[in-house]
């Protein structure tokens, strides 16, 4: 992806989230200039649990077919700290894919806050990381479901899905583009996404111009830490 794209994309993410009356807190508004002004020290957890924007083709290079928006709003370190939890807010475009996979150790909730429809693919992995046939339980807004292999869960604003570890799933937005919620245990996106189909988790960034806004991965990039 190109710089310029990039800030773009996170410019309409900005009017997307006020139209959807969502605030972000007030970092995730501050331009490369404002981020060089503060104490790395004050911004450390920002930093170490990669909190702020993500926006990902997943190394396709085609975005509006395959791609995500991602804000991390808050999220633990195992290692580090005492929170045990973390929280994102998302925009899936309409058509656009976020690809099929599943994490060994989150267990999250994904909640359509709004828009259009939240459409979910869902598959148990068996024992060889492989899609399972067979059906099994999941759990929508609290409530038990059986479910066959590869069925799609529709989710409309205000629903949301529990995903325990080793649920596959991929996610597209129906009728208008969607504002997702997610709310999990401690979120490490270097280490826990089992994509079924070998891709990328970040993508590959042409530097064509400044960043406007910083990413989860330019902190170090671009600030004296």
């Amino acid at each position: 992806m190109k710089r310029s794209e990039i800030n773009h994309i996170i410019k309409e993410s900005i009017k997307f989230f006020n139209r959807m009356n969502f605030k972000l807190p007030e970092w995730g508004y501050w331009k490369l200039s404002d981020w060089k002004k503060v104490n790395p020290e004050d911004i450390r957890e920002i930093v170490e649990n990669m909190l702020g924007w993500d926006i990902t083709d997943y190394g396709g290079n085609n975005f509006n077919k395959k791609g995500l928006i991602l804000f991390t709003l808050r999220n633990g370190n195992l290692k580090k700290d005492k929170k045990r939890y973390a929280e994102k807010i998302m925009i899936i475009k309409k058509d656009q894919e976020a690809p099929m996979h599943f994490h060994w150790k989150k267990m999250e909730d994904i909640i359509n806050r709004g828009g259009g429809i939240l459409a979910i693919e869902c598959y148990m992995s068996d024992g060889n990381e492989n899609k399972s046939k067979k059906s099994f339980s999941i759990k929508i807004d609290g409530i038990s479901r059986t479910i066959k292999a590869g069925n799609i869960v529709r989710l409309n604003p205000g629903e949301s899905i529990c995903l325990e570890p080793g649920i596959y799933h991929s996610f597209t937005a129906e009728k208008a583009d969607v504002l997702v919620g997610e709310v999990s245990s401690v979120n490490d996106d270097k280490t826990d996404n089992r994509f079924f189909e070998k891709q990328g988790r970040f993508p590959e960034i042409e530097e064509d111009v400044l960043p406007e806004y910083l990413m989860v991965n330019d902190y170090k990039k671009f600030l004296s830490l």
